[in-house]
């Protein structure tokens, strides 16, 4: 008879043995989910413009951009790493720690265009990262970027930018509310976080800076993602 790990307040079981497995379950960390909270209508709609633009950038029509921020720390969650048995690896764990912020567009095409900084990231950080962006990008190519409702994605001052990087061929199309599963970039995010990035280069603030950097720096090259 299958034996099961109980949580003792609840009773249910924690963690699956070879039973589950066989009856096709897998044990996966559990997630957090927005969706909940969002109109599966709208969704749906946005995501079947997602869809078309992206056809439209396989027919050459358009460049197509998924734009995000994230933030690297020595507090934050640790990669998975393999390890002799019983002995684990093991980082110094901090309270607080100095954050590396990216704000990055990425296309599926394996561009990788990037701006980072350790101030807070606000509405004049964003825009200086699209004006970053728009002095880089092909000036005949038209390009779309897709991004979230972020508060500073839709202050006074970064509305004020829109116009003027229209003229630069960039055009931006707005996510559905809760839906960032629909921001490709997430991926690119938690491929760096979980896999690329080194155990090691948590030993220090620096460290990490570097390896966030190296990453970065060489996607597209070193490591790359492939969407359909």
């Amino acid at each position: 008879m299958p034996s099961f790990k109980k949580n003792r307040e609840s009773g249910q079981s924690r963690y699956p043995t070879s039973c589950s497995k066989k009856n096709g379950n897998s044990c996966k960390r559990v997630r957090y989910s927005l969706k909940a909270r969002r109109d599966e209508t709208d969704f749906r709609n946005t995501q079947g413009l997602i869809n078309a633009l992206k056809e439209w950038e396989d027919s050459g029509t358009c460049d197509l951009y998924f734009f995000d921020e994230t933030g690297f720390s020595q507090s934050s969650s640790l990669p998975y790493a393999w390890s002799p048995i019983g002995q684990p690896w093991e980082v110094t764990a901090y309270s607080h720690s100095k954050r590396l912020n990216v704000l990055g567009f990425l296309s599926r095409k394996g561009m990788f265009f990037h701006h980072m900084t350790m101030d807070t990231v606000n509405s004049e950080t964003v825009i200086e990262a699209f004006d970053q962006f728009a002095a880089q990008k092909d000036p005949d190519a038209f390009a779309v970027v897709v991004l979230d409702n972020a508060k500073m994605h839709h202050s006074k001052a970064f509305r004020r930018k829109i116009i003027d990087w229209m003229t630069h061929r960039i055009h931006l199309i707005y996510l559905s509310p809760y839906s960032p599963e629909l921001n490709l970039i997430e991926i690119l995010w938690r491929e760096i976080k979980y896999r690329w990035l080194p155990l090691t280069a948590y030993s220090s603030f620096d460290r990490l800076c570097q390896a966030v950097k190296g990453v970065c720096n060489g996607y597209g090259v070193d490591n790359t993602i492939t969407f359909a």
